[in-house]
């Protein structure tokens, strides 16, 4: 443990965490990786997923998360890296088991599936709609519609500033402390409506790449291993579909997560606080709720 924390802080220390992260993704597209290495990849990119959306629910106000388009950006080169790494050892070793890609898209793969193909390829196809279509789509429209308003509102809140300070309301480090916080929303909604963009990018490829494993699969255990066109079916489909179900749950989380995020009014409470105060205010209303019931 003392020898990670002092790993970590040379690391801080020496700035190499970005090269370092650029350098590993190069080599996921460039090199074939081995089966435990993928394993480990996709776990830690499940785990970042879930810490992003974590942080993203406690985030008292958005700009308590200021570095989340670079960390969408980050997640989103990591999956696609992912993905190409995982599409070439599915390709190459596919015919080999459905255990050649790793035991992560095995687990995924027969759990989505449960014995039937058909019902694990609709799943598939309804996880990818949800994300591309209702919340991948919805997250991009209010980082455009806040992004624009934010813009259009930065003017009045900086004479709003000035005029509170010229009336002596706040002292010269409050006028600037504010200054700073609305030019850092105004810059913060509009890296968001262009790693939305990111987002939205990703549900594409997704798509592709899927279809591209499914052909590209079994016509390559077809013609080139002899298998025959179910077994071809049986080990591609099972891979593919751990495969994408693979990038399409941390793709799902961060999703989410940027969507909680750009519908967060800037308040002191957190997302509970707020939920349980104004949905749970009125008994009254819970109270109709539980006559509706019974």
């Amino acid at each position: 443990m003392n020898f990670l924390n002092s790993l970590m802080l040379e690391v801080r220390r020496q700035k190499i965490a970005t090269p370092a992260f650029l350098l590993t993704l190069l080599a996921m597209i460039m090199l074939p990786l081995a089966p435990v290495v993928l394993d480990v990849l996709f776990t830690f990119n499940i785990v970042l997923a879930l810490i992003v959306i974590l942080t993203s629910v406690s985030a008292k106000r958005p700009l308590d998360f200021s570095v989340f388009p670079t960390v969408i950006l980050g997640t989103t080169l990591l999956r696609l890296a992912l993905n190409v790494a995982s599409t070439r050892v599915v390709l190459l070793h596919g015919h080999e088991g459905t255990a050649a890609a790793g035991h992560v898209i095995e687990a995924f793969g027969n759990v989505v599936i449960g014995g039937n193909f058909v019902v694990g390829i609709v799943v598939f196809v309804i996880l990818m709609i949800i994300n591309f279509v209702v919340v991948t789509k919805g997250s991009e429209r209010i980082s455009e519609v806040s992004a624009r308003f934010t813009l259009d509102a930065l003017p009045g809140k900086q004479m709003a500033i000035d005029a509170d300070l010229n009336a002596g309301l706040i002292n010269q480090e409050k006028a600037q402390l504010r200054r700073k916080e609305v030019a850092a929303e105004a810059d913060f909604y509009g890296a968001m409506d262009g790693a939305s963009k990111f987002v939205r990018g990703d549900a594409i490829a997704s798509i592709l790449i899927l279809l591209i494993n499914m052909i590209g699969g079994v016509a390559i255990g077809a013609v080139m291993h002899d298998l025959s066109f179910a077994d071809a079916f049986r080990q591609y489909a099972l891979l593919t579909i751990g495969d994408g179900l693979v990038a399409q749950v941390p793709a799902l989380l961060l999703s989410a997560a940027a969507a909680i995020l750009v519908t967060r009014i800037s308040d002191s409470g957190d997302f509970e606080q707020q939920v349980g105060g104004q949905l749970l205010a009125n008994p009254t209303v819970l109270y109709s709720a539980s006559g509706v019931m019974v």
